[in-house]
């Protein structure tokens, strides 16, 4: 019976975020929508990563090769031939957006696809440095495919449509209760939906028998195979999931940005991803969620108040700035998860639920309340340089 009140209620509270975020371009600013489009995306990628890592147990440093080829797939398949300047021409295929953002999830699908042979040999650190090369090809590739990518430049991303309809400030004009709907809140609502999608997804994924499967890998590999679980293929599967909702979290980076450039997709961003999952909780997707939430948007929100915040550095001046601050507070924050709270954010939440407000009935010695283990807590991958 609790085990259903618990359940409502999850569905209760997930049902007020969506509205509430349903109705905030109507009262927030320019800003606070921008934050809104980079918290949208990091979050369909943590919980990408989320399913290899936290779900799967496999650790990953290529999140951000995944990232890249959503984000430049999307603007080379919708983009057309232009010159940019400085002799770089970059081409593109000039198709529909919706579909270019089909075929840049997929690209991305196949560039995981590729690497999958390998990905279901490896396991945790040897993974882990396997994929950390895909990173420096990356890198390589956005600098010197210059006709793809427009090199250090980068290249624009074309604006996204829909049957007609333009996320863009016009084309066709939009008011809503006197609000003026421009490109910030039309792609506020696209990043939404495609978020909540990417949730309900990745919850049916890991609540059928494929995410069982992949769970019972994450905890034994040879428990597994004996059970009859082709450990390779689900392994080589989550891989190639992880890296399409790579794909799409990059082509909503690249409608943010409106044009990615290759700094942007170093080293630096795989490790942020891996600190959104492990503080959000590993094995939870809502957890990936509110992770990517706090990681994303924590610097944003320090440099925007950075006048009214006197313990920060302004640019120029000798001291801790917003970016290097917010460092800090994120390692604190997982050295907090790893000793104090293994499963995270989530593990927090699913704790206090689970002792607020009710009163267990007394079971006989030695048996375990099913309702005391903590389900949301992920082991980290064995052998990781988490651990």
């Amino acid at each position: 019976m609790f085990d259903v009140l618990r359940r409502r209620l999850g569905l209760v509270v997930g049902v007020v975020i969506v509205v509430v975020l349903a109705v905030l371009p109507l009262y927030v600013g320019a800003f606070w929508l921008q934050v809104g489009l980079f918290v949208f995306a990091a979050a369909i990628g943590a919980i990408g990563l989320n399913l290899l890592t936290g779900s799967t147990g496999q650790l990953s440093l290529a999140h951000a090769f995944f990232l890249a080829v959503g984000a430049y797939g999307y603007s080379y398949f919708s983009g057309t031939s232009t010159n940019i300047g400085g002799g770089i021409i970059v081409h593109g295929a000039g198709l529909p957006p919706f579909l270019a953002l089909v075929l840049a999830v997929l690209l991305a699908g196949a560039a995981g696809l590729l690497f999958s042979p390998i990905a279901s040999r490896l396991r945790g650190i040897y993974l882990g440095v396997a994929s950390l090369a895909l990173v420096f090809i990356c890198q390589h590739l956005l600098l010197n495919a210059k006709s793809v990518t427009g090199g250090f430049y980068g290249r624009s991303a074309p604006p996204f449509s829909l049957f007609g309809f333009s996320f863009t400030d016009a084309n066709p004009p939009l008011t809503v209760l006197n609000v003026e709907f421009g490109q910030r809140e039309r792609l506020w609502y696209l990043g939404l939906v495609l978020l909540v999608l990417a949730y309900l997804f990745a919850r049916n994924v890991l609540r059928s028998r494929p995410g069982r499967a992949l769970q019972t890998i994450r905890d034994s590999e040879v428990a597994a195979a004996v059970m009859g679980v082709n450990v390779r293929r689900y392994k080589a599967g989550a891989f190639v999931l992880s890296s399409m909702y790579a794909g799409l979290a990059g082509v909503l980076i690249a409608l943010a940005f409106q044009r990615p450039v290759p700094d942007y997709f170093d080293l630096r961003l795989s490790i942020t991803y891996l600190a959104m999952i492990v503080i959000g909780g590993l094995g939870s997707v809502g957890g990936a969620a509110a992770g990517a939430a706090f990681v994303t948007a924590l610097p944003l929100v320090l440099t925007h108040y950075s006048n009214s915040l006197t313990f920060l550095a302004q640019p120029g001046q000798n001291g801790v700035g917003p970016a290097e601050f917010s460092n800090y507070v994120y390692g604190a924050a997982i050295v907090l998860v790893l000793l104090v709270a293994p499963g995270g954010l989530a593990g927090l939440v699913s704790r206090a639920r689970g002792s607020t407000g009710r009163t267990r009935r007394a079971e006989p010695a030695g048996v375990v309340h099913p309702e005391a283990q903590d389900t949301n807590t992920a082991r980290l991958p064995s052998g990781s340089a988490l651990t």
